[in-house]
């Protein structure tokens, strides 16, 4: 597919590096198939409130712009719609704000039937302030006093109303309908949580900095076949695999990347994925180790800042630092230093997995009891329920008496099968 030939700009404070902070950007671009072919920092305090850059700046971006034969603009903020109507204007150029790049990228990646409705709705939500008068040629539709000799006649008269408002009007109708499907879809998704929540089923999710390996994780540690292409935001929709360690079973969720300042319509919009990161039982914030380490730092504190605002934050959250494999001995030694706990895994070559798995199961080791328990072959719907648990089953004996299980009860559940329960001297003499 070809790409489009895109002009990156970005106002930074003064002393900022261009290079470091564009580096995403570019990124970003490259997803959304733009190819970055030029690039203008302007270094002040703040972004102008009319015209995003200063006005000498600007004067020199129509120049620049027209010499790089760019055909589009991308600017590394959120613009709002005076500044980007001037900028388009003064450069008779389409431009792309930081947030409408990442919806694009968003829209996409999609794949699943919530993640196209939650894409859309944030897009209209984006827009609806932006739309502005394409029609501003065409008189008012229907109206005043100007119908007639627009060939309008009865049924037509009245103030009537612009091709612009008649578009507004249409796109609040299509976000409310959206609003009440995705509603729909999130009681169908609780429902299901319920479920899990009722088997006791631990749940674990993997966030993190888009492109950090998260899916090629998933994969190591469940089997999955989770797309791992190295491609910002490959990975939209929630998607949750199991695995087994020591007779118990574990869901793991991967959910989608994050970046600095994720549009706040993606964090409100895609709900369903953020929503499996709150609803965990356990947060694993993947960490790509093999980066250089001022950006580790911005990727983890990135992150963070999405778990507060998501209010996961309260979670308990392990550091796991991936890609481990790229990093020699003194930089694992460094990693160690500065994140003490951490694990450090390679998800490509299974290095720690084992580590992590353990770690998982700890993390979870008191919400289960070991028990015993005799249950009556006549009462074989309480074997039944049992097992609809997913306890897990450490050891199952036929005797004459009854089934004797050796099993991890869920804590909730002892006083529900307490009738069932026995005590060592009860089963020492069958064990002989």
């Amino acid at each position: 597919m070809d790409r489009e030939r895109g002009f990156l700009i970005a106002v930074l404070p003064p002393g900022e590096d261009g290079g470091d902070e564009l580096s995403e950007l570019r990124e970003l671009s490259r997803a959304a198939s733009v190819e970055p072919i030029g690039e203008r920092v302007q270094h002040r305090r703040r972004p102008d409130p009319r015209t995003y850059l200063g006005k000498g700046k600007l004067e020199e971006l129509k120049e620049a712009y027209r010499e790089a034969s760019a055909e589009v603009v991308i600017v590394d903020h959120e613009l709002t719609p005076p500044q980007q109507r001037r900028i388009e204007d003064a450069l008779t150029a389409r431009v792309v704000d930081r947030t409408q790049l990442i919806l694009d990228i968003f829209a996409e990646h999609a794949r699943s039937r919530e993640g196209k409705l939650q894409v859309e709705l944030a897009q209209l939500e984006y827009n609806l302030p932006r739309m502005r008068g394409m029609w501003q040629h065409l008189e008012r539709l229907a109206g005043g006093g100007g119908t007639r000799q627009l060939g309008g006649g009865v049924g037509t008269r009245g103030p009537g109303e612009t091709q612009l408002e008649t578009d507004r009007r249409l796109a609040r109708r299509r976000i409310t309908l959206l609003q009440k499907r995705l509603g729909d879809l999130s009681r169908e998704r609780e429902t299901r949580r319920r479920e899990r929540v009722r088997s006791e089923m631990p749940t674990v999710a993997l966030a993190g900095y888009t492109n950090v390996g998260k899916s090629t994780l998933l994969n190591a540690l469940t089997d999955a076949d989770v797309s791992v292409n190295d491609r910002l935001f490959e990975t939209l929709d929630p998607t949750t695999r199991s695995f087994e360690h020591d007779g118990r079973t574990y869901l793991v969720t991967d959910t989608v990347g994050f970046i600095r300042r994720l549009p706040h319509q993606l964090v409100e919009g895609f709900a369903s994925t953020l929503e499996e990161t709150l609803v965990a039982d356990l947060v694993l914030h993947v960490v790509d180790a093999s980066a250089p380490e001022g950006r580790v730092d911005e990727m983890v504190a990135a992150v963070e800042a999405v778990l507060h605002e998501i209010g996961a934050d309260e979670l308990p959250i392990e550091l796991v630092l991936n890609k481990i494999d790229g990093v020699d001995q003194l930089g694992r030694r460094r990693l160690t230093s500065r994140f003490p706990g951490s694990l450090q895994v390679s998800a490509r070559t299974g290095e720690g997995l084992d580590a992590l798995r353990e770690r998982i199961a700890g993390c979870f080791a008191e919400r289960f009891e070991p028990v015993r328990l005799l249950v009556p072959y006549d009462e074989g719907s309480a074997l039944a329920r049992l097992y609809e648990l997913g306890a897990p089953i450490d050891e199952r004996i036929d005797r004459p008496d009854g089934v004797l299980v050796r099993a991890r009860l869920p804590r909730r559940e002892l006083r529900r099968f307490a009738p069932y329960l026995v005590r060592e001297a009860r089963e020492a003499p069958a064990a002989s």
